[in-house]
Order: structure tokens, then C-alpha cells, then sequence
């Protein structure tokens, strides 16, 4: 994506983790950012910035395990998860990841879109920080669906709309769709 912070990309006119932090900011009671190392471009968004255990090796899920405990220590119960690249999140994603996982009774809650997982669209409780912190440690597991296999998880499969919620932008020709989305 041209060597700097994906984040940082520009699209209809402001940052895409601008964007990103538009639309959960009045889902949440608090924002952080997972980074690999902490970033002074980052310094400007005004969030805590939570590095990765070991920069470059962990994966993301690594970081999240890095954030869990964050959230932990500061006695956050939940913790909502979003990438930077997905400008078109739902406005209403914490609340219905909460309600699918309260109603299954389950400490992690994931979005489907047209039955794909999109385990960076996902809702954590605290309680699964040590499982997790086990496999990322000792396991040297680095992905969400790996961690995942073989674990209790509600999925919320969203409805299909016009353009995907859940639709991350991870190269120039993407980046472009998007610029043509907002433009609409």
C-alpha cells in the first residue's frame, strides 16, 4: 500500500482510521489502538496505543491477546474488535456482537457476512484473555480462526446490503473501489 501506515491513507478526505474511529466511537465507552510498535502518526488520533508482546511475530492475534490484557487490567469487560481498513463497519456492530453473545451464553462473538467469518469483526471478553494469551505463548498460534477451531463462539451473520460492511481495503485497487463507493 506504498511503505507507510495503511491507516493513514487518505479516503473522501480524511484518514481511514478516521473513519473506522467515526463509526465506533459511539459504540464503545473507550478506543485503543493495536499496534506493532507505537507510532507517532498515531499520536494525533488521541488513543492509547497498545504494541504487539513481540513485534513482527505474533500475528494478529498477538495483538489482540496484547489488547485483552490491556482491557483486563484497566477491568474492561468486553472488548470490541475492528481493523483500520474497514471504513463501512456498521454503526451498530458492538451492540448486536453483545446481544449474540449473550443469548448464546458465549465470551466471544463473531460476524458473518454471506456465511464468510470475519473474525476481525469480533466482540472478546475478558475471560478469555489466559486461553488466549496460552495459545499465542505457547502454542505460537498468530491467526483468529485457528485459535477459534475447537472453541465455543456465537457467529452473527449480517444481512447483505449494497456495499459489504465488512469490507477491508488491503490493496491500491481496493483502496480505489472505495474512493468510487464514497463518491456515490
Amino acid at each position: 500500500m506504498g511503505g507507510g501506515p495503511k491507516a493513514l491513507l487518505e479516503l473522501d478526505g480524511k484518514p481511514m482510521l478516521q473513519h473506522v474511529i467515526d463509526r465506533l466511537t459511539p459504540q464503545v465507552e473507550g478506543l485503543l489502538l493495536s499496534v506493532e510498535t507505537p507510532l507517532e502518526e498515531f499520536e494525533a488520533f488521541g488513543f492509547p496505543q497498545v504494541p504487539d508482546p513481540e513485534p513482527g511475530s505474533r500475528g494478529p492475534l498477538g495483538g489482540l491477546a496484547a489488547v485483552l490484557r490491556y482491557v483486563h487490567e484497566g477491568q474492561g469487560r468486553w472488548l470490541l474488535l475492528a481493523p483500520c481498513d474497514a471504513p463501512f463497519l456498521p454503526a451498530d456492530l458492538a451492540r448486536n456482537l453483545f446481544e449474540q453473545a449473550e443469548s448464546e451464553s458465549t465470551k466471544i462473538a463473531v460476524a458473518s457476512y454471506m456465511s464468510n467469518l470475519q473474525p476481525t469483526f469480533s466482540l472478546w471478553h475478558r475471560d478469555v484473555l489466559d486461553d488466549l494469551e496460552w495459545a499465542v505463548n505457547r502454542d505460537r498460534m498468530a491467526g483468529f480462526r485457528q485459535f477459534l477451531r475447537g472453541r465455543r463462539y456465537s457467529v452473527l451473520e449480517w444481512p447483505v446490503s449494497a456495499v459489504s460492511p465488512f469490507y477491508n481495503i488491503n490493496d491500491p485497487s481496493a483502496l480505489e473501489e472505495a474512493r468510487k463507493m464514497t463518491s456515490n
